[in-house]
């Protein structure tokens, strides 16, 4: 199961990145064998300030078709790394071939794309930055990735 980050805004080279990209390389090494990844970012950017229905548009043609989408949002789900690999593993026990997950802009994501979402994740109540959700994003994949295949980078 391919893995698409899309997300609003460019993140340039800067320290951040540099996690993002070592811990997405950590994943597609361990995710191989397991079904799961590539990993990789898209970025969009709405260059003419239209707010979150132009951003919904541009993540929505960012998104491979058919692909299964989750959604980062404070109203989402709360959950423990382990029932986080574990909905991974069974969305790719589904058998979809893509799985999305879509980070809004400054002001979040468009309420109809976000109805249209097939799960939403929160990494807590407190509203993250685009740069540091993409950061820890990447860590739970590779987490997840390491915790099905028995790995000892989660400890319980």
């Amino acid at each position: 199961m391919r893995v698409h980050i899309c997300a609003v805004g460019r993140l340039r080279a800067s320290p951040e990145k540099e996690l993002i990209d070592d811990y997405l390389k950590r994943f597609d090494r361990t995710g191989r064998a397991l079904g799961l990844g590539p990993a990789q970012v898209v970025e969009v950017e709405d260059k003419k300030g239209g707010g979150m229905s132009a951003e919904a548009a541009l993540l929505d043609r960012a998104v491979p078709s058919g692909s299964l989408i989750c959604i980062l949002d404070e109203r989402g789900k709360v959950e423990s790394s382990p029932d986080f690999a574990n909905r991974m593993a069974g969305w790719r026990d589904t058998g979809r071939g893509d799985l999305a997950f879509v980070i809004g802009g400054a002001d979040g994501i468009d309420p109809a794309f976000r109805k249209r979402a097939d799960h939403a994740v929160s990494f807590g109540k407190m509203v993250w930055p685009h740069m540091m959700v993409r950061v820890m994003l990447s860590e739970q994949l590779y987490r997840a990735a390491s915790i099905l295949s028995g790995g000892p980078y989660h400890r319980t």
